[in-house]
């Protein structure tokens, strides 16, 4: 195909980008750099599937390469898309090695919402995969690959072909048989997210996404720094107990209560609990010995967080309190093998306000 050739007398076709399917070309008539790629469809699709096409011309999002144009020409059918800078995240992570949590995770923010906006003007995407995100040098990831959507798809397949894309970020490879390893809130997310049973809501993900983005969740914190101080302990205590009341006054319970669960917002905002949808497999060192999910044993969940918060390590029997200081009768409390004897919310909360508030003595003496 020479150099010269144009499509519909406007898009003059230069050299090919590095020999692959997507080649650089210019728009004549609005004097602006292009890109364009050749589409193979059967002929007696070719009608159904320019219409489809033709729909992601309208598509403008901050994350989605944009689809131009769509041009038939010759019997060949090519799309004009905006031309982008970047490194696909297949090329990324196969010439480098598999992205961080926190990457990962803001290229999920990106393409989910550029997704949930195809969504919206129902265009489902079809092709969401790692050769299809491109990772821009600013750090944007940008979702390709709209225009020619296979039939009878959903959104829900799109937030599966997501999932699948985010295991191979942070494993360096597929989804296979045996489920993603690890109890980080990723890799919960994305196991939850590719269950056979159908993934969590897409605001489920969407919030969940946009908090690992920014924020570190409580056992990242501990494997990082060490034990956290017993003043900062006691306001994720007071944070999470002030969540479990809104869960247990709706006469439900959480669950799945341990520091991979709780996310620490960047500028000090308050700690927050992940929902349970997203909670992955148990964790048998912050459930409570009677083995029932109940509200009495999330509160001895949180006893066990908050022990591991000031001690650096999950409760084990007969281990002692070495940092906790006045916070340690209210864990022993949370920690009682009898579901009665962990006290009310109320109750708890007013002893970990008054734990608070002797933890911030030293410091405003010292003012």
């Amino acid at each position: 195909m020479g150099k010269s050739k144009k499509l519909a007398r406007r898009y003059r076709l230069l050299d090919p980008l590095g020999g692959g399917v997507v080649r650089p070309a210019f728009d004549e008539q609005e004097h602006r750099d292009v890109a364009v790629r050749a589409v193979h469809v059967p002929p007696e699709l070719r009608d159904a599937a320019v219409r489809d096409a033709r729909r992601a011309v309208g598509l403008r999002h901050a994350s989605v390469v944009g689809v131009l144009d769509v041009v038939v020409e010759k019997g060949e059918t090519w799309l004009v898309m905006e031309p982008v800078a970047g490194t696909s995240l297949e090329q990324a992570v196969l010439s480098r090695h598999p992205l961080p949590v926190l990457q990962a995770a803001r290229v999920g923010v990106c393409v989910l919402s550029a997704l949930l906006a195809a969504h919206a003007a129902g265009i489902v995407h079809g092709r969401v995969n790692p050769a299809n995100v491109l990772l821009t040098p600013t750090g944007r990831a940008l979702l390709s690959g709209f225009g020619f959507p296979d039939p009878g798809l959903w959104p829900a397949s799109d937030l599966w072909s997501l999932a699948a894309t985010l295991h191979f970020a942070v494993e360096g490879r597929p989804p296979g048989p045996a489920p993603i390893a690890g109890a980080d809130p990723l890799r919960s997310l994305i196991r939850a997210m590719l269950d056979p049973a159908g993934p969590p809501p897409a605001e489920v993900v969407a919030e969940t996404l946009d908090r690992l983005a920014l924020d570190r969740s409580l056992d990242q914190v501990i494997a990082s720094s060490g034990p956290v101080p017993v003043g900062q302990v006691v306001a994720i205590g007071l944070a999470v107990l002030d969540q479990l009341a809104a869960i247990h006054t709706r006469g439900r319970h959480h669950g799945a209560v341990h520091p991979g669960m709780i996310l620490l917002p960047a500028g000090g905002a308050p700690a927050r609990l992940r929902s349970a949808r997203v909670a992955g497999p148990a964790m048998p060192d912050f459930t409570a010995p009677e083995g029932e999910p109940s509200r009495a044993a999330d509160l001895w969940s949180l006893g066990a967080t908050l022990f591991a918060a000031v001690e650096g390590r999950p409760p084990a029997p007969g281990a002692s309190l070495t940092r906790a200081g006045t916070l340690a009768p209210v864990l022993f409390r949370l920690l009682s093998g009898d579901p009665a004897q962990r006290g009310d919310l109320d109750a708890l909360r007013r002893e970990l306000l008054a734990v608070g508030a002797e933890a911030e003595e030293p410091q405003a003496s010292s003012g």
